[in-house]
């Protein structure tokens, strides 16, 4: 069997090994092979192939490895109502839970609110903390 085709077969493994795993590790290796692959055709030596393959993969590797890192590592985004969560909105109508009413400004929208503290009333105009959503409700402090 041709050299060129043995490198063919070990990047096809090496492919479908990062294909199962999903890790960015096996994938510079198949880069490398392929790359020692296109020298075997080429009529390239053994020691020329495998120098390639390893310059190919490392560098492969090199670039790799911190994306696959980085994007392992970051934190998922919020969205929907879990994303209102912890910003801050303006008291646009009195809140007061015994009274039963309240409203917000938050995100560029208007919320029904209620204070988190069933005891606390919050005038217009100030500036509150999100705590919680309920429903269509938004739960606030000061």
């Amino acid at each position: 069997m041709d050299a060129w085709v043995i490198w063919l077969i070990v990047a096809v493994v090496l492919a479908v090994g990062e294909i199962a795993t999903t890790s960015f590790f096996l994938a510079p290796f198949a880069g490398g092979a392929a790359a020692a692959a296109l020298l075997a055709a080429a009529g390239a030596g053994t020691t020329v192939e495998a120098a390639a393959f390893l310059v190919v993969s490392l560098i492969l590797l090199a670039a790799l490895r911190p994306v696959a890192r980085t994007h392992r590592l970051s934190k998922a985004v919020k969205t929907g109502t879990a994303a209102l969560v912890g910003q801050s909105a303006i008291v646009m109508e009195r809140i007061s839970n015994d009274e039963g009413v309240g409203c917000i400004k938050l995100d560029g929208e208007i919320w029904t609110a209620r204070a988190f503290d069933d005891e606390m009333v919050i005038e217009p105009g100030t500036k509150v903390h999100v705590l919680e959503i309920r429903g269509a409700t938004a739960l606030v402090s000061e």
